[in-house]
């Protein structure tokens, strides 16, 4: 066979090849809809408040101090439940929950009040001694204690055994770095559409964190980048902006951009660095780090102004990924940004 018709061949087969992992890759991406139809419809969820179904938990909520809202069957196993308020002194956490993070407590409460709701009833059950129990609603609890309510939603159900059940769908995965980014990304973008023309420092509660912003566009635009390492820069330097929302993605369009570029020269830096037989899965925090302008800058207490403004760090972070001498680094000092990151990557 000719040498160019083998070439030909062989690039047939690497094409075809790549379709297969990239339709097995989308296979694995969609989701498996049920086409056979389960649970109540609407008229079977249907459940007066005063149903024998659910008298004896009514009069239990109405003897702790509650009130009864609401009473429907569930729509999958057609359980009687109750839409309920109760003090917050008559609901306590299963006994068999993990530790209460007072951290998590703390800024659970902080974002709820700048919300300026409580949306989320806890899932209460009532145990066979008559009290309630919250399954999986104790930060929730908590903080609803530290914003002093008196009365907290739930929705209860008198099977003491779903305390035990529901721990296994306690399954949602935690919101990670690329997670909240692109969920603030997203709802920015729909904001900077609406009119009047909103600023994006109307919406510092809501975001969270003005590096979501920049992240979240730097995600849309690489699936895979590395947030993690360059969250640490953006802590310091990344702000809020009184400017039209707008405007700002604008801005932070360019910065995205800009962080991606200073990838490709970190990526080149590894690259070396594994030449050289560094295997370290922290190697990317390591050279990040090293050409992070801010990098010692300590925030102190009620600081608001950045040590410098964000273009200028991404500009100063630029110019350390060119010139990175990969020939200089030692093991140690990987090993140093190690244990200083704990584990994150």
């Amino acid at each position: 066979m000719p040498k160019k018709a083998g070439a030909k061949k062989a690039g047939r087969k690497k094409a075809a090849r790549k379709k297969t992992v990239r339709q097995k890759t989308a296979a694995r991406k969609r989701l498996s809809v049920n086409k056979t139809k389960r649970g109540l419809d609407a008229g079977e969820m249907e459940l007066a408040p005063d149903s024998p179904e659910v008298a004896s938990l009514a009069d239990a909520v109405r003897g702790a101090g509650g009130a009864v809202l609401g009473a429907y069957r569930e729509p999958l196993s057609g359980q009687p439940m109750l839409l309920a308020s109760l003090p917050i002194k008559a609901v306590a956490p299963t006994p068999f929950q993990r530790d209460l993070s007072p951290t998590h407590t703390k800024r659970l409460a902080q974002k709820i009040d700048e919300s300026g709701s409580f949306l989320d009833p806890l899932i209460v059950v009532q145990g066979s001694e008559g009290q309630f129990w919250t399954p999986n609603g104790r930060h929730r609890l908590a903080a609803a204690k530290v914003l002093g309510l008196q009365q907290i939603t739930a929705l209860i159900s008198g099977n003491e055994e779903l305390a035990f059940r529901i721990l296994a769908l306690n399954t949602e995965k935690a919101h990670n770095l690329k997670d909240r980014s692109l969920e603030v990304i997203r709802m920015a973008r729909e904001l900077a559409s609406r009119r009047p023309r909103p600023r994006e420092s109307d919406f510092a509660a809501q975001f969270e964190a003005p590096e979501l912003l920049t992240l979240g566009i730097a995600y849309e635009s690489a699936g895979r980048f590395a947030g993690g390492a360059y969250s640490p820069f953006l802590k310091k330097v990344d702000r809020f902006v009184d400017g039209s929302l707008a405007a700002s993605l604008k801005k932070r369009e360019g910065y995205a951009a800009r962080l991606l570029s200073i990838e490709v020269d970190v990526k080149r830096v590894i690259a070396e660095l594994q030449s050289r037989g560094f295997k370290s899965p922290y190697l990317r925090n390591y050279v990040v780090a090293r050409i992070n302008p801010v990098r010692f800058h300590r925030i102190k207490k009620g600081e608001t102004e950045p040590p410098m403004s964000l273009a200028a760090g991404l500009t100063r972070m630029a110019a350390a990924a060119r010139k990175f001498d990969a020939g200089a680094v030692r093991e140690g000092e990987v090993a140093l940004v190690a244990a200083a990151s704990g584990g994150d990557r």
